[in-house]
């Protein structure tokens, strides 16, 4: 319970009171059950967007529930992965060595780098959703796509991906997870999301696709800071969940485009 408190707390704004001392153990345990946070955060999504699309069933009412469920999903978040896709985008982005690098990471204000990545990545979330929610996927894209962030999470923090620096969120949880069990909730994420767009269009691929689309991008990103930073910090999960989020909504809306 400790640690599911945890996920909720350092993902969320949701209250979960005090924790106590946090180990790499219970920080591990943390990050197992980052999915579970993100099928919460995922389904309050879809509601709005359900609620929207019920009440304005058109391409407006879908633009509106897409802007409303990014924005919900900011705020429950605290923007915390918003936050860090700009810190490791101005980080990466800046050319220098990593300790520099790092440093510009740790400052917090958005930066050139920052401020395209936001904008771009918002932009194409907010136009993915309302394209899936006008073909009748918006639920099932949004959960999806969420989930598949919080999968980039864990399987970012499994063995022999080290951390960038010595304290932080990143030294408290790199190298935690055992690969079978990140590899176990990759394969769940796989076969749920295509287990969902089979029943929603009759096909499993899309789904199936868009995780693993979703994953490889965050992945990507993932292995881009631990060449150029020489490992994850808290800002590189974070720019994970985001980067992995928006892949899956792009790979779902074009497959719900064909579908339809």
């Amino acid at each position: 319970m400790r640690a599911l408190r945890l996920s909720f707390g350092l993902l969320t704004v949701i209250p979960v009171g005090a924790i106590g001392d946090v180990d790499r153990r219970l920080a591990r345990n943390a990050i197992l059950l980052t999915p579970l946070v993100g099928l919460v955060l995922g389904s309050l999504a879809a509601l709005v967007i359900a609620v929207v699309h019920a009440l304005a069933p058109s391409a407006l009412g879908a633009l509106l529930g897409a802007v409303l469920a990014v924005a919900l999903l900011a705020y429950l978040t605290r923007a915390l992965h918003l936050d860090g896709l700009a810190d490791t985008a101005d980080a990466l982005g800046s050319g220098k060595p990593a300790d520099a690098a790092l440093e510009i990471a740790r400052r917090g204000d958005v930066g050139p780098f920052g401020v395209v990545t936001l904008v771009l990545v918002l932009l194409m979330q907010v136009t993915a959703l309302a394209v899936a929610t006008e073909a009748g996927w918006g639920a099932i894209a949004v959960v999806t796509a969420v989930v598949t962030g919080r999968v980039a999470v864990v399987v970012a923090c499994s063995r022999a991906i080290p951390a960038a620096r010595p304290d932080g969120l990143g030294a408290l949880v790199a190298g935690t997870v055992p690969r079978l069990t990140a590899i176990a909730w990759f394969l769940a994420s796989v076969g749920a999301a295509g287990a969902a767009s089979a029943w929603l269009a009759g096909t499993w691929i899309v789904g199936a696709i868009a995780v693993i689309a979703g994953l490889g991008v965050g992945l990507l990103v993932v292995a881009r800071a631990v060449r150029r930073l020489g490992g994850i910090t808290g800002d590189v999960l974070g720019a994970a969940v985001e980067t992995a989020t928006t892949a899956a909504l792009l790979a779902l809306a074009l497959g719900a485009s064909v579908s339809a």
